[in-house]
């Protein structure tokens, strides 16, 4: 994982996925995007996570830590904790 990257796992369909993702993209925060719908490996990372559920979006950040499902004020409140904003 790079410095500064930041993985986004979830769904085409979650809304809370199309929500989180629209917000990354409005603040201009880049990520890698990972669709655990298609790729079984990111799908294994968030079972192994979230003890079982597959609860998206989640989100990985740089310094090793998770967010799931979390509301744009925690997001937000992340990605300044991180001085990514």
């Amino acid at each position: 994982m790079a410095d500064d990257e930041i993985i986004v796992y979830g769904t085409r369909w979650c809304s809370d996925c199309v929500r989180t993702r629209h917000l990354l993209n409005k603040i201009g925060i880049t990520y890698r995007w990972v669709n655990i719908d298609q790729d079984k490996d990111g799908e294994r990372f968030v079972l192994r996570i979230n003890r079982g559920m597959r609860s998206v979006p989640t989100i990985l950040f740089n310094d090793g830590s998770v967010l799931v499902e979390p509301s744009n004020v925690e997001l937000q409140s992340k990605l300044k904790q991180l001085c990514m904003i």
